[in-house]
């Protein structure tokens, strides 16, 4: 072996593999400063990361602190003279980006990839989506701003103050086993979907009905079928698109229920059983409204804010309830009784359903397949209550339609599932 050989160190390939993914992380995040034509661009937010995971590297937590401050110093002269100079303005979001820049090209060189990579994809984002999110906050009323921070108090005092862990409560001879934070974790991410999906449908809705239905059944789908049923009432050509919607909002049900069952199971033993059937409602829900749907026409969805204390509550009231009864059935009439309780569960809130099959799964009172099929059962019944809903519709057509791709699509995915695991 050559002496060359001998002086490399082993993990020089991992170090290297980082110092390049640091770069290219401060290039994409560079990315929207250059388009934006900013002081600063691809280039300098390349070097910069670079910067912060070369002194990650070499271990000297002074020379990080140093660099640190010399790029904080850099963003003060470019923010100072941005506001000098009257075509740029106060660039401090600059200035805050090459921070940021720096802290993932640590992240990254530290060897916490995926935190370096989720930092990077979010501040991106909040830099891309600059007009979208100053224009959804300037249009809250001021009781939706209060009642947004009343909840993200409520959300992140909770959280801490609540037991880690598994707890048991014995009543009347039935032991209930519940994860406390996860419950209440599960409740502030459904919370936190609808009010991200309130913020898409404020500011996209009227664009189409990709836009209205799925992510208008993401915050609310029994909003879509009742806004569908109102236009069909008053439009009968738009029976195409109004089923469109519909199949659309249960493609974003299943999509969330398949989110809560993936996410919340990582450290129990991922539910992938679930992503087939659940895959295949998605799939091909967004296939039949792209088939049926007339894109031209567009529709706005009156959904009610989400920024409110007692809906959040409420929501965290009925997860509970349905938690709660699931584990009573499955503790007095087996696994058959619980199953009957996720189906009904499901008519009121399939994602309350999901959940209680992951606490259940979570706690080793369900097998994999058994959660996975009453998360299925819950999802069922959430396409037949939108599909039951059409009912009332004066537009026959409009009802037959929904009814009848929403059974396709149940047949499909069972066909898909049974097919897959033969």
């Amino acid at each position: 072996m050559s002496p060359v050989l001998q002086t490399i160190p082993a993990p020089l390939d991992a170090e290297v593999t980082r110092l390049v993914l640091a770069a290219a992380l401060g290039m994409f995040l560079g990315l929207e400063r250059e388009w934006a034509q900013k002081t600063a661009g691809i280039r300098t937010f390349a070097l910069i990361s670079l910067l912060g995971a070369v002194f990650t590297v070499l271990g000297m937590e002074l020379l990080l602190v140093a660099g640190a401050v010399l790029v904080v110093v850099q963003g003060v002269v470019l923010a100072v003279e941005g506001l000098l100079t009257a075509e740029q303005g106060l660039s401090l979001t600059t200035s805050v980006s090459m921070l940021v820049a720096y802290g993932v090209g640590a992240l990254v060189a530290e060897g916490y990839l995926v935190e370096g990579v989720t930092v990077a994809v979010v501040s991106s984002l909040l830099l891309v989506l600059k007009r979208e999110l100053h224009s959804f906050a300037w249009g809250l009323s001021r009781q939706e701003l209060r009642s947004a921070t009343e909840f993200a108090i409520l959300a992140f005092v909770v959280y801490p103050l609540l037991p880690a862990g598994s707890r048991s409560f014995t009543a009347a001879g039935l032991t209930v086993s519940l994860e406390p934070r996860v419950v209440w974790l599960m409740v502030v991410t459904v919370a936190g979907i609808g009010i991200v999906n309130y913020a898409i449908v404020q500011t996209y809705g009227s664009r189409g009905i990709a836009v209205t239905g799925f992510f208008g059944g993401l915050a609310s789908s029994t909003a879509v079928v009742g806004t569908m049923l109102d236009h069909v009432r008053q439009h009968d050509r738009a029976t195409s698109y109004a089923v469109a919607a519909v199949l659309l909002a249960d493609a974003a049900m299943a999509l969330r229920n398949l989110v809560i069952a993936l996410v919340f199971t990582i450290q129990s033993g991922i539910l992938l059983g679930a992503v087939v059937p659940l895959g295949a409602v998605i799939l091909g829900s967004v296939a039949v409204a792209a088939y049926t749907a007339d894109w031209r026409e567009s529709v706005d969805v009156d959904l009610q804010s989400p920024f409110s204390l007692r809906r959040a509550l409420g929501f965290g009231v009925v997860f509970l309830l349905i938690v709660l009864a699931g584990s009573v059935a499955r503790q007095l009439f087996g696994t058959a009784g619980f199953y009957a309780t996720a189906a009904i569960s499901g008519f009121v809130s399939s994602a309350g359903a999901t959940t209680s099959a992951v606490i259940l799964y979570r706690g080793g009172s369900l097998t994999g397949p058994e959660a996975v099929f009453a998360i299925l059962l819950a999802t069922a019944a959430s396409i037949l209550v939108k599909a039951g809903l059409t009912v009332a519709s004066p537009n026959r057509q409009f009802a037959y339609r929904v009814a009848a791709w929403s059974l396709a699509l149940m047949l499909g995915a069972t066909l898909v599932t049974v097919a897959t695991a033969a």
